[in-house]
């Protein structure tokens, strides 16, 4: 395992695992793991949560065969403070890595962003470390974006393979504008079929001992590109013209779904399926620009709903109930303690972990994990529109805090709330009728903020700070 180091942008936020503990005690026969991560996937675009447009019979008997979720978040609504809160069980605002990296450096609005991390520091220790020092093997195949750089040679001192992969391989979203024969429609646009390769491949050297793997896909990111004759397909269904209906991306998702149903079968033709748990998640909300993301508000980019509500399946036999669902709230932190139990390791002293193990809620979906949930986006999203602003769910409560009308004197407006149970859609702003709700949830998100040392946007005094 590396050396941890403390430098100051992180100094006393890093995992700290003891090396003075005894070796820790594994269960013999750890089961295999496999996270399937899809890219900018609202739970609209899925069969298994109710959509009759988006064909996906793979992860829709995934879902048969293990529990779906129905409360499950993404830390954040942008790709690379999700992937980092994956990978270390931390909140972004604890990472102060808050944004896609490298994020919008524009300083003409109201507010000026924070210098945040922009990049995954290696001092961080990440669930790939920890299980390949219990003996996994571990890879990822797809999308990292959590390089200084997204491509070589600045990206390879960041590179997946310095933080805890025996092996890895790195892919990119397509250019909208055809550079490379690959990036063709009519091939591989989003390095789908390459990635599932890959994996079929460790899964098929590693069938032996213990694994992690980590299929991480570009799709369904733009640019939205995929074979003619399968967007026809969905052109032709009555429904294409519905608003949360889109030909193009539902023609990605089905090659996704493919990809997930070559890897199941993959894994029962080695006689793998009764060890090898299988998750699938996406890490932020869809555009809302091509698919609105019903029932949700919003999508990618912005702390509504539809830009931090995930799909979340987790099969795994004699553990999980086949066709389960759960209400309970979840959120990406938790993967880091969730596989880390999974995997039987012990002994393992963490400090300054956000995440928790949802171990008991698999064999109990009505198991409460956590009480509340916390984001924090200090920046503005030049491709959504949304503004700096955190966000709190306590229960079926929900507040939105803006952060320009907060920092700028209009506090008055500067909160949302919202309930959940009754108002999903987030169309009900009932900040007026609660207002000891709104200050009760103000000052928890104000001392989560304290508490995990989050950076703050400030007033804006250049001449032209002006949005």
């Amino acid at each position: 395992m590396k050396n941890i180091k403390f430098p100051l942008i992180v100094a006393g936020l890093i995992i700290v695992l003891n090396s003075a503990c005894k070796k820790n005690e594994t269960i013999k026969n750890p089961p295999n793991i496999i996270f399937i991560l899809a890219d900018d996937m609202g739970s609209a675009q899925l069969g298994c949560y109710g959509s009759n447009f988006y064909q996906t019979p793979n992860i829709d008997k995934l879902a048969s065969d293990g529990m779906l979720f129905t409360n499950a978040y993404a830390a954040a609504a942008i790709c690379s403070p999700t992937r980092a809160s994956i990978m270390t069980g931390k909140y972004p605002a604890r990472l102060h890595l808050t944004d896609f990296i490298p994020g919008n450096d524009h300083d003409n609005y109201q507010l000026s962003q924070p210098e945040w991390q922009k990049f995954l520091p290696l001092a961080e220790v990440t669930f790939a470390e920890v299980l390949r020092e219990h003996g996994y093997k571990t890879a990822i195949f797809g999308k990292w974006h959590l390089s200084r750089e997204k491509t070589p040679p600045g990206s390879l001192p960041f590179n997946p393979d310095k933080q805890g992969f025996d092996e890895h391989f790195v892919t990119y979203k397509p250019s909208a504008d055809l550079v490379q024969p690959w990036q063709s429609a009519e091939v591989d646009a989003h390095n789908v079929d390459t990635i599932t390769e890959l994996s079929l491949q460790f899964i098929k050297q590693n069938r032996n001992n213990p694994f992690f793997l980590f299929i991480s896909h570009n799709t369904t990111h733009d640019p939205l590109k995929e074979r003619a004759e399968t967007i026809l397909k969905y052109e032709n269904m009555p429904a294409s013209s519905n608003p949360e209906n889109h030909p193009v991306l539902a023609a990605m998702v089905e090659r996704l779904d493919n990809s997930c149903g070559k890897i199941f079968e993959g894994i029962e033709n080695l006689g793998l399926e009764d060890n090898t748990i299988i998750v699938f998640f996406a890490d932020n909300g869809g555009r809302q620009k091509y698919a609105v993301q019903s029932p949700f508000r919003a999508g990618k980019g912005w702390l509504y709903e539809g830009g931090i509500r995930e799909p979340m399946i987790v099969k795994w036999k004699d553990v999980v109930k086949p066709g389960s669902k759960s209400k309970s709230m979840v959120i990406s932190n938790d993967f880091f303690p969730t596989f880390i139990e999974m995997a039987g390791i012990k002994d393992t002293i963490t400090e300054n972990i956000d995440g928790k193990s949802i171990l008991p809620l698999l064999k109990n979906p009505e198991t409460e994990i956590h009480k509340s949930l916390y984001w924090h986006y200090p920046h503005y999203h030049g491709g959504s529109g949304m503004e700096p602003a955190g966000a709190v769910r306590v229960d079926n409560w929900k507040l939105i805090e803006w952060y320009e009308k907060s920092l700028l004197g209009e506090k008055e407006k500067a909160f949302e709330l919202y309930n959940l149970e009754t108002d999903e859609g987030e169309t009900n702003n009932l900040k007026a009728d609660f207002p000891e709700k709104v200050e009760e949830m103000a000052d928890r998100l104000h001392n989560w903020r304290e508490e995990t040392g989050a950076q703050m946007p400030v007033v804006n005094n250049h001449p032209n700070g002006k949005k």
